[in-house]
Order: C-alpha cells, then sequence, then structure tokens
C-alpha cells in the first residue's frame, strides 16, 4: 500500500525514510563532492565514520525528578578528523532516524576535517531506533517535545565531555530543519555548554497557520517560467470542480492511478487528496537540485524544471491532464502501481501506536506540531496555486488522530508557548549562524537577515531546503559555494573567541 504524509516528509532532514511510496524522500545519495573556486578543495571527503550503534542513558522525564525512568538513546561518532584539544561538532538528529550517512559524507565533515572537529550525532527521542517507551499512545508521547529533547542534548554533551575528556573542547552544534531549530535553541538554551550553532533552514517561528509556505511554492515555480504556476492553478480549480460530481470518480481513480476508488465523504476526504496531489510539487520545490544523493534517496532527478516541463507541454492535453501526468511520473519514479489518497487509510496508520507502525516518524512529528508548533501549509493564501485544504483540516487531524482536546484554541495556546520559550524571529543570544535557501518555503519561518554582528544570516539565491550540508559538487551554484565558505570563517573566527 502507498502511503501519503507529504506534510511530514516536506520538514525531514538528514534522515531516511521509508513511510511513504508516493512522495519523495527527504534525503538522499552521493555524488561527486568536489567543488571549485571556493576554500574546498578539489578532493572528496570520506570521513570513514564508524557507522556503529552507540547507546547513551537518559531520564525519561528531565523536569520530573520523581521520575527515575530511564531509556536508550542512539548516537554515532567520527574520531577520524579529530586532534588533541580540537572542537566538538554535534550534529542534532530530528524528526525521523539518525543516518550514519552523515558520519562519512557532508559540509560539517568538511570542516570538521579543516578544525580537527571530533563528530558526534544524537538521534532524537521517539524517533529512528530510539524509544523511550514501550509505544507511542499518546499518553507516552507528552514525552516527546523540543524541550525534553534539548535536555537530552544538555545531558549527553555534560556527560561525553567527562568520559571522553572534552571538558575544555569547544562544541558546536549543527542542524537542518527542525534540527537546525534545536541547534539554535540549545545555543540559547544551554550556553554554558555550546559555543555556537549551526542552524540550516530553521524554522525558529512557530505558527498554526503557514499559507506563505506555498507562496513561495508558488514563486519558485514562477522562476522557471512565469506560466508555470498559472497552469498548476487552473489544473488544481479544474480539479476541484471535479470533486463537486460523483460521477467523475471513476475518471479520476484511473487519471491519478489511485489504490481504491475515490470515494468523498467529507471534506476530509477530499482535502487530503487534494494535499496528496499538491504534495508532488511541495516536495520537488522544497528539495529542489539539492545534493541528496549519499543518504539513498531516489527521484532527486525531478526538479523544478521537470514540473514546469511537464505543465507546459501541451502535447499531454490539458493542464489538469498534464497534473495527472506528473502524478503518475511521480509513481513511477518511486516504483509505485497506485497512490494510496484515502484519509481514512492514513487515520487508520497514524492512529497505530506501535513502533512497528507504517506511520511511525510522521505519528510523532505531526503529535509535535499539535502540542509545539503548527506550521501547517495551508491553502489560506489567494498567492499560491493550489486549493481545497484550508487550516480547518490540519488542525480537525489532531483531534482525529489523538486526542479531541487538542482544537484550535490549544494549538495556538501552545504555539504561543513556543514562542515565548525561544523568541521565535527574536531570538537573542550569540555566535548562531542562520543559513537559508531562497526555493525553500522553510525560509519564510526562519532568520534571513542578520540580527545582529553574532547572530548572521545566509540567504542563498537558488538554493533549496538545507543545500549548504549537502556534499559539494561541480554543478552547485557559485553563491552556494561562498555561503558555504562564509559558514566556515565564522566558525573558525568563533572558535578563537
Amino acid at each position: 500500500m502507498a502511503l501519503q504524509y507529504g506534510f511530514y516528509v516536506r520538514f525531514l532532514l538528514g534522515v531516511l525514510v521509508f513511510v511513504s511510496a508516493s512522495f519523495i524522500p527527504c534525503d538522499a545519495r552521493l555524488k561527486n563532492l568536489r567543488h571549485y573556486g571556493t576554500l574546498f578543495d578539489a578532493e572528496r571527503i570520506l570521513g570513514n565514520g564508524s557507522t556503529e550503534e552507540l547507546w547513551f542513558t537518559q531520564r525519561l522525564d528531565h523536569f520530573n525528578g520523581a521520575d527515575s525512568r530511564i531509556w536508550k538513546q542512539r548516537y554515532f561518532v567520527n574520531d577520524t578528523f579529530f586532534r588533541s584539544g580540537g572542537p566538538v561538532f554535534f550534529m542534532i538528529g530530528g524528526e525521523g532516524p539518525a543516518n550514519p550517512a552523515w558520519m562519512q559524507f557532508g559540509t560539517w565533515l568538511t570542516y570538521a576535517q579543516k578544525l580537527g572537529a571530533l563528530c558526534l550525532m544524537l538521534e532524537h527521542r521517539f524517533y529512528g531506533k530510539s524509544h523511550p517507551t514501550e509505544d507511542m499512545s499518546t499518553e507516552n508521547l507528552r514525552y516527546l517535545s523540543s524541550r525534553q529533547a534539548l535536555a537530552d542534548l544538555a545531558h549527553f554533551r555534560t556527560v561525553m565531555a567527562e568520559t571522553r575528556g572534552l571538558a575544555n573542547s569547544k562544541w558546536i552544534a549543527f542542524g537542518g530543519s527542525y534540527p537546525g531549530s534545536l541547534a539554535a535553541w540549545f545555543r540559547l538554551k544551554y550556553p554554558h555548554l555550546v559555543h555556537a550553532a549551526v542552524a540550516t533552514s530553521a524554522p525558529v517561528h512557530a505558527a498554526v497557520n503557514f499559507p506563505e509556505y506555498l507562496e513561495v511554492v508558488r514563486r519558485s515555480l514562477a522562476s522557471e517560467n512565469l506560466d508555470c504556476p498559472l497552469l498548476v492553478q487552473k489544473a488544481s480549480d479544474t480539479l476541484l470542480g471535479l470533486l463537486k460530481d460523483p460521477k467523475t470518480y471513476d475518471n479520476i481513480t484511473k487519471d491519478f492511478r489511485l489504490c481504491e476508488a475515490l470515494q468523498i465523504q467529507t471534506d476530509m476526504d477530499s482535502a487530503y487528496f487534494l494535499e496528496t496531489l499538491a504534495g508532488n510539487f511541495m516536495d520537488v520545490v522544497q528539495y529542489n537540485q539539492d545534493n541528496r544523493a549519499f543518504e539513498g534517496v531516489v527521484g532527486t532527478n525531478i526538479t523544478i524544471q521537470v514540473l514546469c516541463g511537464m505543465m507546459l507541454d501541451s502535447s499531454l492535453g490539458e493542464p489538469y491532464d498534464r497534473y495527472a501526468a506528473i502524478g503518475r511520473l511521480m509513481l513511477q519514479t518511486f516504483s509505485q502501481k497506485c497512490l494510496d489518497a484515502s484519509y481514512t487509510n492514513y487515520l487508520r496508520d497514524m492512529r497505530n501506536a506501535s513502533w512497528s507502525s507504517p506511520a511511525s516518524g510522521g505519528r510523532q512529528w505531526v503529535y509535535q506540531t499539535c502540542t509545539e508548533f503548527g506550521f501547517y501549509q495551508s491553502t489560506d493564501s489567494p498567492n499560491q496555486p493550489f486549493k481545497g485544504f484550508p487550516l480547518p483540516y490540519h488542525v480537525k487531524q489532531c483531534g482525529d488522530v489523538y486526542d479531541p482536546s487538542l482544537t484550535a484554541s490549544t494549538i495556538a495556546d501552545a504555539v504561543q508557548q513556543t514562542n515565548e520559550q525561544y523568541g521565535g524571529y527574536d531570538i537573542r543570544t550569540s555566535r548562531i549562524v542562520f543559513p537559508n535557501g531562497s526555493i525553500d518555503p522553510w525560509h519564510a519561518l526562519g532568520v534571513t537577515r542578520d540580527i545582529s554582528d553574532d547572530l548572521p544570516a545566509v540567504f542563498i539565491q537558488g538554493t533549496a531546503h538545507c543545500a549548504n550540508m549537502y556534499p559539494a559538487r561541480d554543478r552547485d551554484l557559485p553563491q552556494l559555494g561562498l555561503a558555504r565558505d562564509h559558514v566556515y570563517l565564522l566558525l573558525q573566527n568563533w572558535l578563537k573567541q
């Protein structure tokens, strides 16, 4: 069965997740790490880091001294480049399994080689193999939060410094996407433990409604061809009209190769179906031309240029037909026979609280959106090409999947508390750099202008989600190479402070 967790996947970085077959996984493989004209030499950086799984003992609840329960958290080490007295680079895991490929490839290893750093990566609680509880019941998920995750980082850092003789080393936090936010917040909340942070593509501002995501998608499509988002909008409008007539459902089922005959009984059914199809464009835009090869992802050859080329191809029929053809291309790319666009099936999988659930990863992350972040990529803005999945559709999922008490009001309160806890756009600390790409829709919730000399932004025109973290290659845009260089020079300077 093909599962659709597009919203979940559109947030991931640094992990490889097989919970779906109808979306583009967030990270992927490896090609040439060569880069010209910057500080990076033309040699492939092969860290030869260990992929051995190591385990660290954590408390289940860091904020309740009376709770003595513990669990084992997975981590990885690469000491290939470490020189005595060198810094410690600390890669923060996020909303999926920690991928050991990052211990062998990536820009941070280039920095580590130059600066003599020890590299550590810690998997986020409740993701991957780091299971603090016997299952993912809603009761147990109350121990899943950014605050608990930051406390995990703090305890890990303290113990590692003691046991590995790193008390005098300066620690640098790295992360991309949600882990990028954690990197910034780690520096904010535990400045005595972490010297600096690289917070890539980090949505540091929580927001219940995030229609700006699709606004950036529209602009990114238009950067390829001005007619592209207009044709997508026309296709979306046509599809929305067809959904009003049940007589069209058989044709829609065939056009999009659905696993089951299309049934629209509630607004949630239609919204889920429409979001699933829009996700083809959202996912491609978010990771457009990112060098994710080293993580094993397929489909990186499908870019904005490919999608817009198909939308502009009149030989494929009307815009609706071209939209459907893109859906079939995505299925073919990921070797899928059909697309499961059933909200009923989605709920069944998301309600499965076992660690072996097909929605593992998605169940945890959506819970965090319901209780901390929001981030709902709605169609509520007129300045974007899609229709049919407004904010109430996203909010209702929280009650449907977890607890009816999770409502628009409680989510709004939780988001406000998150911004009060961390500062949102107005984060105030020091020695954090915020790289973001102009194509990446998540930059709308990130820091794209310098807050201060000690909180600089690196806004990279023409690049997508976390592009600066991936290995360099020949065809990288010049500004991407310069951005990597700029981050390196900042680290070099901050390590002297």
